[in-house]
């Protein structure tokens, strides 16, 4: 028996993948989700990837292909982030959160997501504490070239947070609510202290977007 052969076939799994690192399988990243699949795990999890990204799952593992499963999302049109700087505090949250370093700013400056690395994986939306940040339809495609790419950005950033001293792989994907005192971290009371006074103007935002929604 070949004992690298499940690394070789989660090898090629993993190049099937869509690589825009979205956790919607279940999984912290498209790695693992293929490491999954090659120990027997279910291969129609990628609501990215589509019927395209199960057809091609199915013909590496010889399974049958199946379709979407429901549970973990529907397929649809390649979606980017965008940052609204009318409401955006510098609290670098999202900045934290974006698994490709598609997002540029700095603590208490204007934060912006670059469009074309930009997966749509709506990982920063979740830790925004003022709720500044929307899901847009890109207006493309996704490549083959983007996959590679943000594979590329995706491991480079793993890499930096293992390097950094005293960090890890998951550092930096906290939310606003974490339980940590405000004299810890004088950086961290900045984001909770502006997080806190900027709640009220994104519950209006929130409620002048669901007025808008409602049908006359």
């Amino acid at each position: 028996m070949d004992e690298n052969a499940p690394a070789r076939l989660a090898d090629r799994l993993d190049a099937a993948l869509p690589q825009m690192q979205c956790r919607r399988c279940g999984y912290d990243a498209c790695r693992p989700y293929a490491e999954a699949i090659a120990r027997g795990d279910a291969i129609n999890k990628c609501p990215p990837g589509g019927t395209a990204t199960v057809a091609a799952l199915a013909a590496l593992t010889g399974r049958t292909a199946l379709a979407l499963d429901p549970a973990h999302g529907l397929q649809g049109p390649l979606t980017v982030a965008r940052v609204d700087e009318a409401w955006c505090i510098g609290c670098t949250l999202c900045i934290a959160a974006c698994p490709v370093d598609a997002i540029i700013g700095a603590q208490k400056r204007m934060h912006a997501v670059l469009a074309a690395l930009c997966t749509g994986c709506a990982l920063c939306i979740p830790p925004c504490p003022v709720d500044c940040i929307d899901i847009i339809p890109a207006g493309r495609a996704w490549s083959a070239d983007d996959a590679r790419m943000a594979r590329e950005r995706y491991d480079a950033r793993r890499n930096r947070l293992a390097a950094e001293p005293g960090d890890t792989v998951t550092a930096g994907v906290a939310t606003a609510a974490d339980p940590v005192p405000v004299d810890a971290d004088p950086e961290r009371a900045f984001r909770q202290a502006a997080a806190a006074a900027a709640q009220s103007r994104a519950r209006a935002r929130r409620a002048a977007r669901a007025s808008k929604a409602i049908p006359c």
